[in-house]
């Protein structure tokens, strides 16, 4: 690292706390101010507190972290652009495509170095996933489902599931298969009395052909995060809360059952936990965009994917709200 990256923080909520845990501890780099009009009340945080985006911004930063509600996002990024900042903004990237767009526009127009901060990338379970889907290690891919499901997160209040959780499972799930929604059906329901939508199930098709299931909601007393990948010679199954990723195996065994010797098709095969390095996904993702910023070759959520992701989830509650199948943007 050439020489120390200046950063600020926006947003000292629940999850600004973890990001501000992160850069305070992060090599090559100094979190220099976090802006929160609520200010710090425990008196916890690891940097200087300051009421308004000017005056973070009179801190000379290099970047900027962005985790205030998604309502803000636009307006806040907008803000950094124009002040020639580079910016990792939390997912997802806005609340709807406009917004998205024109934070898309911003920031390439300034040149400036953009992120999203979709975290799942950055799961060992999910990076060792889609390293053996790349090394066709499952043959042809067949389908994909997951399951994103738990308690109502209490931090989040201006957006529904969707646009909250599902986003994590569009963007990983093209990510690790390398394809693009094509086309999206769903259905979403409110239970909990909020404006927004609390279950949503979805049913997608990727280009090749390839099939995906959906199922998000934030009112099961149960937690998963399970991303389930079935191919030509088996499935794997990632554990995004375990960080585990296991293998079923396609085999073909001899038996003398004579009511399964007339199936002839899958049979049970092998089972394989992988043993992978397990660190933790946001400080990764912070030193992944600390090296981008850095002028480093960096694997970073780009804004035009983020901008993709979202587009895909407006279709999704547009699917949801007429009743029909939505065709997503080329």
């Amino acid at each position: 690292m050439s020489t120390t990256l200046r950063a600020g923080l926006i947003g000292l909520g629940a999850m600004g706390r973890n990001h501000a845990r992160v850069l305070s501890r992060l090599d090559g780099v100094e979190l220099v101010g976090i802006m929160d009009p609520a200010g710090d009340p425990q008196g916890l945080a690891p940097a200087p507190v300051v009421a308004t985006l000017d005056e973070l911004l009179a801190l000379n930063l290099d970047y900027a972290m962005v985790a205030c509600p998604t309502a803000l996002h636009e307006e806040v990024g907008l803000a950094l652009a124009a002040a020639g900042v580079c910016a990792l903004v939390e997912k997802p990237l806005a609340q709807n495509v406009e917004a998205a767009r024109a934070l898309v526009e911003a920031f390439e127009s300034a040149g400036l170095v953009a992120g999203v901060g979709h975290i799942e990338r950055y799961n060992p379970s999910l990076q060792s996933l889609r390293q053996r889907l790349e090394a066709g290690d499952l043959g042809d891919i067949y389908q994909v489902t997951t399951r994103r499901q738990g308690p109502f997160p209490h931090r989040i209040a201006d957006v529904g599931v969707v646009m909250d959780l599902a986003t994590h499972d569009v963007d990983l799930t093209a990510w690790v298969t390398g394809k693009e929604y094509q086309a999206v059906s769903a259905r979403t329901v409110s239970r909990s009395g909020r404006p927004h939508e609390d279950m949503v199930s979805a049913t997608a098709q990727l280009t090749d052909g390839l099939m995906v299931n959906h199922l998000v909601n934030w009112l099961s007393p149960l937690k998963e995060r399970q991303t389930v990948v079935t191919g030509e010679r088996g499935c794997f199954i990632a554990d995004t809360l375990t960080a585990d990723l296991t293998f079923y195996a396609n085999a073909a065994i001899d038996t003398e059952w004579e009511a399964l010797r007339n199936f002839r098709g899958v049979a049970e095969g092998d089972m394989v936990r992988f043993a992978i390095p397990k660190r933790e996904p946001l400080l990764v993702e912070h030193e992944r965009f600390r090296d981008a910023v850095d002028g480093k070759e960096s694997g970073i959520v780009t804004l035009r994917q983020g901008l993709r992701t979202v587009e895909v989830c407006a279709a999704i509650l547009r699917s949801a709200r007429e009743g029909t199948t939505v065709e997503c943007p080329a």
